[in-house]
């Protein structure tokens, strides 16, 4: 068995789904900064093939991965999935995608919302895609990559099994995505993954750009005083 790849490792996979070698260095070249060794190495693994779960701090730009896999997929010709939890990621991630790729190229599915629904890259709440896989599984033969943003929702009692069917039956001819700040065993993740779905590279960046500050309020009950 694979072991999962990690920061600053140099992955081997090769596969017949790796994308045109071009689209790396025109993606990097219009961002206009040096990506961190974490983003360089989730990128070659999803040229590889492989699926990539990446757990780093918020701020540390892993969405910058999910944007680099759907431009994979453009350049494919195929479509993008891209999840999230609740309504107002969703919505956001719309906006965000819709002014980098432009308005006809992106849809938005979620309870409340349906916009382009056949776009080449749809943003969705997480349970709608779990529903389309179940009502209309031949929906997905076109994707070529999924996104899951916080992936660490397979942990949650209540909608945690939501987030294990999409991973379990979404395509195996499709990468997914998996994002995450708070998932302390993403090795035991991934391995899971790798067992239900494919070869996955698990990538980690412990580095924080955004300090941390704790802020403390401390009062007097009985004289109603702050300091």
């Amino acid at each position: 068995m694979k072991q999962p790849a990690r920061a600053g490792s140099s992955l081997a996979l090769r596969s017949s789904r790796s994308g045109p070698p071009d689209v790396r260095s025109r993606f990097v070249s219009g961002l206009g900064y040096a990506l961190d060794q974490f983003q360089l190495d989730a990128m070659e693994a999803l040229d590889a093939g492989s699926s990539v779960l990446v757990t780093a701090p918020t701020g540390a730009g892993k969405t910058l991965v999910a944007e680099y896999a759907v431009h994979l997929a453009l350049a494919e010709g195929r479509r993008a999935f891209y999840t999230t939890p609740i309504k107002a990621l969703s919505n956001q991630k719309f906006q965000d995608l819709s002014g980098s790729l432009g308005a006809a190229r992106v849809g938005l599915l979620t309870g409340d919302n349906s916009v382009r629904g056949w776009a080449q890259v749809v943003v969705m709440t997480t349970e709608v895609l779990r529903n389309m896989i179940h009502s209309n599984p031949a929906g997905l033969d076109e994707v070529s990559v999924v996104v899951l943003d916080e992936v660490h929702f397979l942990q949650d009692p209540y909608r945690g099994q939501v987030w294990e069917e999409v991973i379990i039956l979404s395509p195996k001819n499709a990468r997914l995505v998996c994002l995450s700040a708070t998932v302390s065993n993403a090795d035991q993740v991934a391995d899971w993954i790798r067992s239900v779905h494919g070869e996955v590279a698990a990538i980690s960046a412990t580095s924080r750009p955004v300090r941390l500050r704790h802020n403390f309020l401390v009062g007097d009950r009985s004289s109603g005083s702050l300091r």
